[in-house]
């Protein structure tokens, strides 16, 4: 008896994925994507969704993490918070370092702003003055004064010796929710809101000095650190803007499918990184404003945050989870003695031995290990067999097997037979895959016969099952569709055909008249001699 055969499973070439040198460097992260040295990144629970995150600007580079009523702060490389602010009495928002990494700023729910000593525990200093929560709280570069935007469509500056306001505009006419401060002019901040503009205000004025149109609720704000360059976000835009040039709109991005939350410069500058509710972080050159790389995550993003010396990404999502990724780490030892491997000849040795007539020689017998489909195959159980690769996690992942082994039962003549005397929920299960993988050319000519067989089979119980009635339809309306779209593609072929022959034609009438032109020329040049 000839042994078995197994199945052999159309392969399909996948494309490769571009390696550029941005890849490379962001893959360097621990629990990147792939890669042999990628670890698992760290999940953090927080106790509610993570509306803020901010890296302190100095050494040990810890960050401040906001969520619900209390702002934790994290070691590089703790799971678990170092310090804690609690004493809210609600809501907590947008807790932002100082340049010196001494001080915290908050807003919070009650419209008050928080000033938090990193060291203690009370807060220094409590500014009241909004009458509705606070969302952005951020220090002007001169470290003395503190800049907030609330609810209540106002944003005021605020002085930290004295505790007082100095001064509040209220040109906004929605709720401001995001904003930023120049680290070039320390008079100079800027706020974002939900009326879709962007604000630039000038601490020694009584009124913004620009106005940007972003066309959407704005999200977030950036500047960079030159001050030429603002960044604002909102829907599914990123907006680049020269304010140098009175706000003059540079580049629009649209590369994501749902609305952009945060965003954040590298420590160069010369990468732009936006995070959204599609669950994705894409990464821009500001130099051609290109996606160079992308991190997909697996809920929707609210905050996000680059250390400063790029070695670790932290995200905040809206399900209170705390995402870490930390770059691998270069190590270097210099006085670690190397292990000596054997050497090349232990490895070559014997491999160009020839065998001579006296010898015998030994044959380790392969065991081949057959899948549980080839198994039943091999015992003639066609109904099983299909079953086993009708399972979700094969059908959705490599449908190449369940159709290769339609098309071993079809070719062994018992594909009716195992198609024949299943319930409404295995036959369900057949048309969702028929009807969803029919259209994929290199399926196409098994599953058409499919759908033949189980239409033959299945119509004298059309319309007792409305779950089985409704993927019959979805089937119709699929193959439907492929045929208007062959339709539509042979009437584009046969335009392209047309053209193709004009221009045919024009060419040969060209070449027909120079060639006429050309004896013409040489019978007058005769005639002139």
């Amino acid at each position: 008896m000839a042994a078995y055969k197994p199945v052999v499973v159309q392969a399909c070439p996948k494309l490769g994925e571009r390696i550029t040198q941005d890849t490379l460097y962001w893959r360097g992260d621990k629990g990147g994507e792939s890669g042999p040295a990628a670890a698992t990144p760290v999940q953090i629970k927080e106790f509610g969704a993570v509306n803020k995150i901010d890296f302190s600007p100095v050494p040990p580079y810890n960050y401040a993490v906001t969520a619900s009523s209390r702002i934790h702060i994290y070691g590089r490389y703790s799971q678990e918070p170092i310090k804690t602010f609690s004493r809210f009495r609600e809501a907590a928002y947008g807790a932002t370092y100082r340049d010196d990494g001494r001080l915290l700023a908050a807003g919070s729910e009650d419209g008050s702003v928080c000033l938090l000593d990193v060291g203690g525990k009370a807060p220094l200093r409590q500014f009241e003055g909004h009458t509705k929560p606070v969302h952005v709280v951020g220090f002007l570069s001169d470290k003395y004064r503190i800049f907030s935007g609330g609810d209540d469509y106002s944003s005021t500056l605020w002085d930290i010796a004295s505790a007082k306001e100095i001064t509040s505009y209220s040109e906004h006419t929605d709720y401001v929710r995001c904003g930023c401060a120049s680290k070039v002019n320390a008079d100079v901040f800027i706020t974002g809101s939900y009326d879709h503009t962007v604000k630039l205000f000038d601490a020694r004025t009584k009124s913004s000095v620009m106005t940007i149109e972003h066309g959407h609720p704005v999200e977030s704000v950036l500047l960079f650190p030159s001050g030429g360059l603002l960044v604002s976000a909102g829907g599914r835009y990123v907006k680049v803007w020269d304010v140098l040039k009175g706000g003059q709109l540079l580049v629009s991005l649209k590369n994501h499918h749902k609305t952009v939350t945060c965003l954040c410069l590298n420590s160069s500058g010369q990468r732009l990184l936006s995070g959204s509710l599609d669950r994705h972080v894409k990464i821009y050159s500001t130099t051609s404003y290109k996606v160079v790389h992308s991190f997909n995550y697996a809920t929707s993003i609210l905050s996000l945050a680059l250390s400063p010396e790029d070695e670790t990404i932290v995200v905040g999502m809206t399900n209170g989870v705390l995402n870490v990724k930390h770059r691998k780490p270069e190590e270097k030892s210099e006085n670690s003695q190397k292990k000596r491997q054997p050497a090349y000849r232990t490895y070559m040795k014997g491999r160009t031995y020839m065998p001579k007539q006296e010898d015998f020689c030994v044959s380790k017998p392969v065991k081949r290990v057959l899948r549980k489909y080839d198994k039943l195959l091999r015992s003639f159980q066609s109904s099983k067999a299909l079953d086993a690769v009708l399972e979700p996690a094969i059908m959705v992942h490599t449908p190449e097997v369940t159709v290769a082994v339609m098309q071993e039962l079809h070719r062994r003549g018992t594909l009716r037979s195992a198609l024949a005397g299943r319930d409404e929920k295995q036959v369900n299960l057949l048309l969702t895959f028929v009807a969803r993988r029919v259209i994929e050319p290199r399926f196409t000519p098994v599953l058409v016969t499919v759908a033949d067989m189980i239409t033959d089979i299945y119509h004298p119980v059309v319309g007792q099952s409305a779950v089985v009635d409704k993927q019959f339809l979805k089937l119709k309306e699929a193959i439907g569709k492929e045929i208007d779209y062959q339709e539509e593609l042979l009437e584009v072929l046969g335009m392209m055909d047309t053209l193709f022959a004009t221009f045919t034609k024009k060419t040969d009438t060209c070449l027909e008249e120079n060639k006429s032109n050309g004896v013409t020329e040489i019978i007058e040049t005769n005639r002139s001699y």
